[in-house]
């Protein structure tokens, strides 16, 4: 199967055998630059107050999320955090923190940076890099994202593991980054537990993150 990179370099080659490549990569650049000042008023703009994302150029306003959402991305957010801390691992995020990539920038439901990374963080840090980890709880409104441009995306960057959570079914799709490709790992449902491959050692029952007793009993588990 293909990998992100040699689909890169497929596209290239085919641009290159036209006599009018010259052109295509000037209206690509055109656009790319029209697109970055975009992304320059975004920044300047945006609020803490919005969960709002900018993608290919277009500023993305996210509706309020059902409880259900809030539910699953709060309980795992608590989870990775006290797991985190309790070992030193890095810096776990939920929400609001903003990851800036080559192209777009994103608020993920929960991520995590190993120590390598975070320990160049700063209090005042507002933008932040691609993460180890991350989490993202699928909605209607969501879904066509979570599968699609966000899965490219961090794949493109190398953000080593990728769930997907639904919280209407209560399953987590586990991808973990082979070479320059995802790999599904598994699909997880609540008679299963969940055990991450970029964060050392963290491992839940799929429960934990649906039912408030699950959750409260691994909670004590970690602590």
């Amino acid at each position: 199967m293909e990998t992100a990179q040699s689909m890169k370099n497929d596209i290239a080659d085919q641009i290159l055998e036209m006599p009018n490549a010259p052109l295509i990569l000037q209206r690509v650049q055109e656009s790319l630059a029209a697109e970055q000042e975009i992304r320059k008023h975004f920044y300047e703009t945006v609020s803490e107050d919005q969960k709002v994302e900018f993608i290919n150029g277009e500023i993305i306003i996210h509706s309020p999320i059902k409880k259900q959402h809030d539910d699953a991305s709060g309980n795992l957010y608590i989870l990775l955090k006290t797991f985190t801390i309790k070992r030193q691992l890095g810096y776990v995020a939920h929400e609001k923190v903003m990851v800036s990539l080559t192209r777009n920038d994103y608020e993920p439901d929960v991520c995590f940076f190993q120590k390598a990374i975070a320990k160049d963080f700063t209090e005042d840090q507002t933008l932040f890099p691609a993460p180890n980890f991350i989490a993202e709880v699928v909605s209607p409104g969501t879904k066509k994202r979570d599968y699609g441009i966000k899965y490219d995306d961090y794949q493109a960057h190398g953000i080593k593991e990728y769930w997907i959570i639904s919280p209407k079914r209560q399953v987590i799709e586990k991808y973990v980054l082979d070479g320059e490709k995802y790999e599904l790992v598994g699909t997880y449902d609540r008679q299963h537990s969940i055990e991450s491959e970029a964060v050392e050692g963290f491992s839940i029952p799929v429960k934990a993150i649906f039912d408030e007793k699950i959750f409260l009993q691994t909670l004590a588990e970690l602590l």
